[in-house]
């Protein structure tokens, strides 16, 4: 590895950014990074580009790109050695395209199928037609048929007892003298973590049912950096920093709120004591946590799948 690709590496690395992040922010591929930081500089698409693609880097992990560029360019190479051995492109003949005898025989051929079929399809017309016009009408009803059966009228006997039991019971009932129970109260429904979208490399989950939610970021194994935000990725921080093990931060959910931890394996993510799905690899992931205000929204979003489960 270079010096230049050693601090490169170090400043990545102090900010809890993986080679992921840092090809979201810049847009250059995984594997010119890795080039750069290992100092492999052939593995990139030209000399000409290499000065450009470090100074993205640089701007990313949060380095001046000029003085960078200035203490550490000896070690890329230039960009005119390229510009002298690149072969002339210019000097090559174009090719003409000449036409293909068998091109034109597929053609002739595929003609003659369409042809073929569209008239196979006129003489199927004709024929459905033909069938419907001499079909029979669909028989109708006779009216001499009776439609029901001749149903007796219930016995004067059976109605009387059956009016006697229902009153007999309305008394019965009004005379135990019992009161009614009162109604409780519904019992507050649970808390639910239901997944929306993935927007880029943002997870969006909306947490149910409206009301007080507690956020529970827990530093288990290892430090691992942790950022946590208002509304979005640039909001208001409330904290954005590298926290030790053993550390448990605890945050209201009034708001949506933006959470970015460094080390997913040595962190666990709560919502109400419901532990959301982050991963638990050694990268970094971004997630941002929607309270519900409306009640009926709550409804729509269905039973999450998060609610029930561990990491």
């Amino acid at each position: 590895m270079s010096e230049l690709g050693a601090e490169l590496r170090r400043a990545r690395l102090e900010r809890g950014l993986t080679l992921d992040d840092v090809q979201d922010s810049t847009k250059i591929r995984k594997r010119y990074l890795e080039a750069i930081e290992e100092g492999n500089y052939n593995v990139l698409p030209g000399n000409f580009y290499v000065r450009a693609f470090v100074k993205n880097y640089c701007e990313a992990v949060g380095l001046d790109a000029d003085q960078i560029l200035s203490q550490y360019g000896k070690e890329i190479p230039s960009a005119s050695l390229e510009t002298e051995t690149e072969p002339s492109i210019a000097a090559r003949p174009p090719r003409r395209s000449q036409p293909s005898q068998r091109s034109e025989r597929f053609g002739k051929v595929g003609f003659s199928v369409l042809m073929w079929s569209f008239l196979i399809l006129i003489l199927i017309l004709v024929y459905v037609f033909a069938i419907r016009k001499d079909s029979p009408p669909p028989k109708t009803a006779d009216n001499n048929t009776s439609i029901t059966d001749e149903v007796k009228p219930p016995s004067d006997n059976g109605t009387d007892q059956t009016a006697g039991e229902g009153r007999g019971t309305g008394t019965d009932t009004q005379g135990t003298g019992e009161t009614a129970e009162p109604e409780t109260e519904p019992e507050k429904p649970a808390t639910t973590v239901t997944f929306r979208e993935k927007e880029g490399n943002i997870d969006h989950y909306d947490v149910a049912p409206a009301g007080d939610h507690k956020l529970e970021i827990v530093v288990t194994n290892g430090q691992s950096w942790i950022e946590v935000r208002e509304e979005r990725k640039g909001g208001k921080a409330r904290i954005s920093k590298t926290v030790d093990p053993d550390n448990t931060l605890t945050y209201d959910l009034d708001k949506p709120l933006y959470v970015n931890v460094g080390r997913a394996d040595n962190v666990e993510i709560k919502i109400d004591d419901i532990v959301v799905d982050d991963g638990n690899r050694p990268n970094s992931k971004k997630i941002i946590f929607h309270p519900i205000e409306d009640g009926s929204a709550a409804n729509e979003t269905g039973q999450s799948g998060t609610g029930g489960e561990g990491r």
